[in-house]
């Protein structure tokens, strides 16, 4: 579990501290911590690094460029409101959803012209999500910009994958 504290010492002593204590890399600057802006890699993706809960998650939806920040604030939205024990984490510049003691269910990534939700175990949910995979497991939603996007169904589809066991791999 991550402390809160914050510590005494001066910031570098702290993290040489923690990284002698615990055999950890010190932290690296945040890629928004010099000027307030995040950096955009591919197709628009979100440099943000990685981190447990919803700071990191918040962080990366605010830098999602254009429309496509929207589509993030709604999707966290609809997983807020039907998903209990949600856990939330930054990995590989995505957001991953999971519930507590099963494992992530779906990860999005922002990509030039979409907005990708991949379902973990996508081909369990009834109906599938329409996007496939090269994983036999994993079935993918692409949000476009002016898609219209059936919330019934997508809250359908988040409950169903929370519902299985999800993926744990950290």
């Amino acid at each position: 579990m991550v402390s809160t504290k914050k510590a005494i010492a001066p910031r570098k002593t702290a993290k040489k501290a923690a990284s002698k204590k615990t055999g950890a890399k010190a932290a690296k600057p945040s890629a928004s911590e010099p000027s307030g802006k995040v950096k955009l890699l591919s197709g628009g993706n979100p440099q943000i690094p990685k981190g447990d809960g919803d700071a990191p998650v918040q962080a990366y939806i605010a830098a999602m460029p254009g429309w496509k920040r929207e589509v993030g604030e709604r999707l966290d939205a609809l997983l807020e409101k039907h998903i209990p024990d949600l856990q939330k984490a930054v990995k590989w510049n995505s957001p991953f959803y999971g519930v507590e003691g099963q494992g992530w269910f779906i990860a999005t990534h922002v990509f030039t012209r979409f907005v990708r939700i991949t379902f973990f175990y996508g081909q369990s949910l009834k109906p599938m999500p329409p996007g496939p995979s090269k994983d036999k497991n994993a079935r993918y939603l692409d949000i476009h910009e002016n898609d219209k996007v059936d919330e019934e169904q997508l809250v359908s589809w988040l409950k169903q994958a929370a519902a299985l066991p999800g993926w744990l791999k950290h």
